[in-house]
């Protein structure tokens, strides 16, 4: 729990990828990351959503499915979640076509299967989760260096940033990778770390930290 909102996480597939269920007490649902890989997983995200109470009793609903980026370990359930909620992946435009390259990805890391495409919209610069729901102090941050098109999404006053793989727990995300660039990486670190320190970051892998932790 982070104040007003309600975040669950779940670590899915073989990259151990964090997925993030972001709720409201209206029944709002964001759903960063769709990473689950498997029927198993995928029951485990669609049965927690659905579960998801607002105050007035009824059923939860999924605003959005965003990506911080569009690396294949982010986007596992992307086709399976884009089905199930009949949502576009929103992506930042920088990204879209390494996302629509799947089937290269998969082959860049030796994984043999066949991609199946899913829709894919511009994570607008305004884009809000909730719309005038509880969470409207939202920001997302572009924070290029993993990829071009990464994004981290900041809630000020519950002082909570998704940081996808620009940030992590003791560590950051690689620059080695196509679309990566360890001098944007840098800035975008400074960005972050501009934040205040009681900040709890919600990395793309590994355990949760904070901006202070971090800075140091």
């Amino acid at each position: 729990m982070s104040g007003m909102l309600e975040i669950k996480s779940f670590t899915f597939g073989p990259f151990a990828t964090n997925t993030y269920v972001v709720s409201n007490e209206q029944g709002n649902a964001l759903l960063i990351d769709p990473a689950c890989s498997n029927q198993y997983e995928q029951q485990q995200l669609e049965n927690y959503i659905n579960a998801l109470p607002s105050k007035e009793g009824s059923k939860a609903g999924l605003s959005a499915i965003v990506a911080t980026h569009g690396h294949l370990d982010h986007l596992w359930g992307a086709r399976w979640a884009t089905d199930k909620w009949q949502l576009p992946v929103l992506l930042h435009p920088a990204d879209i076509p390494m996302a629509q390259a799947m089937q290269e990805q998969y082959n860049l890391f030796g994984i043999r299967a066949t991609t199946e495409s899913f829709p894919i919209a511009a994570l607008e610069a305004n884009f809000r989760p909730f719309g005038e729901g509880v969470g409207m102090d939202f920001s997302m941050l572009e924070t290029p260096g993993h990829t071009q098109g990464s994004v981290c999404f900041y809630w000020p006053e519950e002082q909570t940033l998704i940081s996808g793989d620009t940030l992590f727990c003791m560590g950051y995300g690689r620059t080695d990778l196509p679309g990566g660039s360890t001098a944007q990486l840098i800035r975008s670190l400074e960005k972050l770390f501009a934040l205040p320190t009681a900040v709890r970051v919600y990395p793309g892998h590994g355990e949760t930290t904070t901006i202070g932790a971090e800075r140091r």
